[in-house]
């Protein structure tokens, strides 16, 4: 029950980091959000939209296995794995905030996944 709390959390994260990315970028939320200077955001708009959509996969994985309960658990497992993963790739790459952004969340709620809880 609580790791579906998390998961859910994990995939409301992603969700908003899609509308960052892909509704967001070029304003100055946006340009709070990631750091951007106004001519840097609009020059990687499509990027970032891009990388928005791989966000929302994510995000659709997330609430899939949700949808699915108990018979999702594989689900959950693999695409918060793949949260993680990403978020150590762009903590180390981007920003080391993504770190706690993302993968702790999503270590988290594999942990509480897989104690059953």
């Amino acid at each position: 029950m609580l790791g579906n709390i998390v998961v859910a959390l994990v995939a409301l994260i992603h969700l908003y980091i899609v509308y960052l990315e892909m509704a967001a970028w070029d304003t100055p939320r946006g340009h709070k959000a990631f750091n951007l200077t106004p001519e840097f955001a609009k020059a990687s708009k499509v990027l970032a939209a891009n990388q928005g959509l791989y966000n929302g996969f994510l995000a659709a994985g997330l609430i899939w296995g949700l949808y699915l309960g108990a018979a999702g658990f594989q689900v959950k497992v693999f695409f918060l794995l793949c949260v993680a993963i990403a978020g150590l790739y762009g903590a180390a790459t981007a920003s080391r905030k993504i770190l706690f952004i993302q993968t702790v969340p999503a270590l988290l709620g594999l942990a509480l996944l897989w104690a059953g809880w």
